[in-house]
């Protein structure tokens, strides 16, 4: 059988075959058909190359630079207006306000108060790209060493020697892959987030509230509700995640021990790969003469390996650290606005349909991972810190963010009160203060 797709070895009987014996001595892939399969995903063989024979097999696969530059691209396509005098005074106000109700609803403190209050969409990239890098690294890391493995194999232990060649072309192609599918991801967030840390991941080192203007002009648009509410309103979400993230370090290593743990569990079974390509073939779905076509079939998962219970349990556990983080976010800017803001039904409403059609950040892990955190998960645990306030108080609710341990399942989240018994909380509450 043919291999079509991969990078497996040739037809054993071709009198031309690289890996015959007389032709190839240390049974290496054929370099020629690795680089074209290379160049069919729109990447450049030499650059990989003399990427690979800088880096070597350690260090970073994922490129800042590259990211940045992929993300620059598609915030130019869409726009980039400078952040203005009147951004920044309207953005202090608001945030402003929104802490002093904040105060009455968590007990994480504000942070001082930002010099730069208002960012442009290119500022938050520029500062956000090298904790994306970072976090998505290992997901890269994984895939890597799954096509190096599937070569060892597919060439024999006799080519270990010339395989350790290949292993770093390897990596910088996964690596400049996933660099290009992430930019997009990332240039998509930035034109359509709504400030520093409205994707509800922890990106920065100090967690400061910042809104971005011209994504909440656009926000705003149709609404028929005025600027100021709906500024507040963001900022509300906006301040009440910068004082989650920053009271609650271990969120950002959580968060990439998960990510971690699934791309450790990738494994490419190079057969039900090659008969998923033979079908979308006979299908039409994937035309092999066309690179566009094979680009959108691995973006939409058609030749996704099948997860292992490992992955399976890495992907639950992001999937609901990233609902509770949501979840808390939701209820507490809930109750800090109580009924001051006429227009916040309507406006929850307008948030609400937004996560119904998936946010930015949910096509991210969607496309990267097959993650689907699902709206109705977020509404359960906005709930479940709801409940967990009426058994055990507002700081009690906040002290659970001291441990991961003290958070709880998904099947957690059907009982709350069977939970908070079965969990110990520390009797030491300086983090809070």
């Amino acid at each position: 059988m043919t291999n079509n797709f991969g990078f497996g070895p040739s037809d054993p009987d071709d009198p031309n075959n690289p890996n015959d014996s007389n032709s190839n001595e240390n049974n290496l892939p054929d370099f020629n058909e690795l680089f074209a399969q290379l160049s069919s995903f729109g990447l450049n063989p030499q650059t990989l190359f003399a990427a690979a024979n800088s880096a070597g097999s350690v260090g970073p696969l994922i490129s800042p630079d590259v990211l940045r530059d992929v993300a620059r691209k598609f915030i130019s396509s869409q726009g980039d207006r400078p952040v203005g005098s009147q951004d920044v005074t309207d953005s202090q106000v608001a945030l402003d306000i929104a802490n002093t109700w904040l105060d009455d609803a968590t007990n994480f403190p504000a942070l001082s108060r930002s010099n730069l209050p208002a960012w442009s969409r290119r500022d938050w990239l520029d500062s956000s790209v090298a904790n994306w890098a970072k976090m998505i690294e290992p997901l890269a890391d994984g895939m890597a060493n799954a096509l190096t493995n599937v070569l060892k194999h597919e060439n024999g232990v006799d080519a270990e020697q010339g395989l350790a060649a290949v292993a770093p072309i390897m990596r910088a192609f996964m690596g400049s892959l996933i660099a290009n599918q992430l930019g997009t991801s990332v240039g998509q967030l930035a034109v359509s987030i709504t400030g520093a840390n409205d994707v509800a991941i922890p990106l920065f080192g100090a967690s400061e509230a910042r809104l971005i203007p011209e994504n909440v002009s656009k926000w705003a648009q149709g609404l028929d509700i005025p600027i100021d509410e709906v500024r507040i309103f963001l900022a509300v979400r906006e301040a009440a995640a910068s004082r989650l993230f920053s009271h609650s370090p271990w969120l950002s290593e959580y968060i990439q021990a998960a990510i971690t743990a699934y791309g450790a569990g990738i494994k490419i079974d190079i057969d039900s790969i090659q008969e998923q390509a033979e079908r979308a073939l006979e299908t039409g779905e994937l035309d092999i003469n066309n690179p566009e076509s094979i680009s959108v079939a691995i973006s939409s998962g058609l030749f996704k390996p099948e997860q292992s219970p490992s992955q399976d349990a890495a992907l639950e556990k992001l999937e609901m650290i990233l609902a509770l983080i949501e979840g808390w976010i939701d209820y507490v800017a809930t109750k800090a606005v109580g009924d001051r803001l006429p227009s916040y039904p309507a406006l929850s409403e307008t948030l609400r349909r937004g996560r119904a059609t998936k946010s930015p950040t949910q096509q991210l892990f969607a496309t990267l991972l097959g993650l689907e955190v699902s709206p109705r998960k977020m509404r359960e645990c906005s709930h479940f810190w709801f409940e967990v306030e009426s058994e055990i108080g507002l700081a009690g609710r906040d002290q659970r963010w001291e441990d991961p341990a003290l958070l709880p399942r998904s099947e957690d989240l059907a009982d709350v009160t069977k939970f908070l018994s079965s969990t110990i909380v520390p009797d030491d509450l300086s983090g809070l203060l």
